[in-house]
């Protein structure tokens, strides 16, 4: 299979403009809603120009119907649109520092990459080679669905960097157990401390669909998780078995040769990574962890520099966002465009009185976790393919 084909394939125009495009409606679309919306925010009694009247008689206040309030002097609402809430916004000197926050946690979040895949070829990337593996990694994940993600370019990228095919198909398993092993290990401490049902939208039962989607998810993870750790470490030989079993389809067949050598690398790398020392896989890790620690901690910055948040809150916000990430990994769009906001409003709106505010955090949000990754990979893309 040519290597250079698969990567151009992979980072066509027609996927990067793709990707830019949806990233761009959905956040135009979201600005346009926002303006035009409005919301009725609680104030100190006698100081507030409505009051709720349950126009719609369903016994709860929603915060958006004009039929539940009616205008009245000594009121305790208030109307509120998305240019009042800008216009609100203090840049003093906790936003700017949350801000900043924020964006080195998503420095962090790429640091610990570079040091996982430094410590996954032994040395053999040096920081500058990790920086554009993981970069370009990044991007290919940006541009593919989040149920596809960027592995399966990776494998292709850590072979331009000249390791064995079948060394790279290893290490990108063996990141993949990781990170699915931190979010399997997570989620059950995070329900000791925020229990099951504050987890998700309070306006759904423990029976509502959102729940079932997640545990199903969460199930097949772990079944995943724990298929791959089998073949990696019991049992290598059945990579090479189920490569060679795909390469005998008429269509694959002048793949073949190629194929069953990178089974035989992969069987042969396996069986290195087995004698590894206990301290490699718990360096290994603890990069994981780091990493996806800054990750989740991109938004606790960004929520803080808006709304004031406790500590329980804050907990109760990263587990939130592992529900989040859920919905984001089975997203059928270009790095879960839309889905990701959507999801992000929905599971995080209890977090301030105004959901005015949570769209133009979910609207920053992306600008410093998506948007970045698609303009790094065009400008270094280039370069990259030429020198490899």
């Amino acid at each position: 299979m040519n290597k250079n084909s698969s990567i151009r394939s992979a980072f066509s125009s027609w996927k990067i403009w793709l990707s830019v495009s949806i990233g761009l409606v959905v956040t135009i679309w979201m600005l346009y809603s926002a303006i035009q919306d409005l919301q009725y925010i609680k104030v100190e009694k006698g100081k507030g120009e409505y009051i709720w009247t349950d126009g719609n008689s369903n016994n709860i206040i929603d915060y958006s119907n004009d039929t539940d309030f009616i205008k009245k002097e000594n009121g305790d609402y208030i109307k509120q649109t998305f240019i009042d809430v800008i216009k609100k916004i203090q840049f003093s000197t906790n936003l700017i520092v949350y801000l900043a926050l924020a964006v080195l946690f998503m420095i962090g979040r790429d640091f610990f990459y570079m040091w996982r895949i430094k410590l996954l070829t032994k040395n053999k990337l040096s920081w500058k080679r990790s920086f554009y593996v993981i970069m370009l990694w990044e991007f290919a994940s940006a541009l593919s669905p989040g149920i596809v993600g960027g592995s399966a370019v990776a494998m292709f990228i850590l072979n331009k960097e000249k390791i064995n095919l079948g060394r790279s198909t290893v290490i990108v398993f063996i990141s993949a157990i990781m990170d699915n092993l931190f979010y399997i290990i997570m989620i059950p401490i995070v329900l000791l401390f925020v229990g099951n049902a504050t987890l998700f939208p309070s306006q759904m039962n423990e029976s509502s669909i959102t729940q079932i989607v997640f545990w199903a998810g969460y199930a097949i993870i772990a079944f995943i998780c724990l298929l791959m750790f089998i073949i990696l470490f019991f049992k290598p030989h059945w990579a090479k078995i189920i490569i060679n079993f795909f390469f005998k389809i008429p269509l694959l067949k002048k793949w073949k040769a190629g194929a069953n050598k990178t089974g035989q690398e992969i069987e042969q790398s396996s069986i290195i990574m087995k004698k590894e020392p206990l301290s490699y896989w718990v360096k290994t890790f603890l990069t994981t962890c780091g990493s996806w620690t800054c990750r989740y901690l991109v938004i606790n910055a960004l929520l803080q520099a808006f709304i004031k948040l406790s500590l329980f809150e804050h907990t109760l916000l990263l587990g939130k966002q592992f529900v989040l990430w859920l919905f984001m990994l089975v997203s059928p769009t270009p790095g879960a465009s839309g889905v990701a906001e959507f999801a992000f409003g929905e599971l995080l709106y209890s977090f301030s009185e105004s959901s005015l505010i949570i769209v133009a955090i979910a609207i920053i949000w992306r600008l410093i976790s998506y948007f970045p990754y698609l303009f790094i990979g065009i400008l270094i893309l280039p370069s990259w393919l030429r020198k490899r």
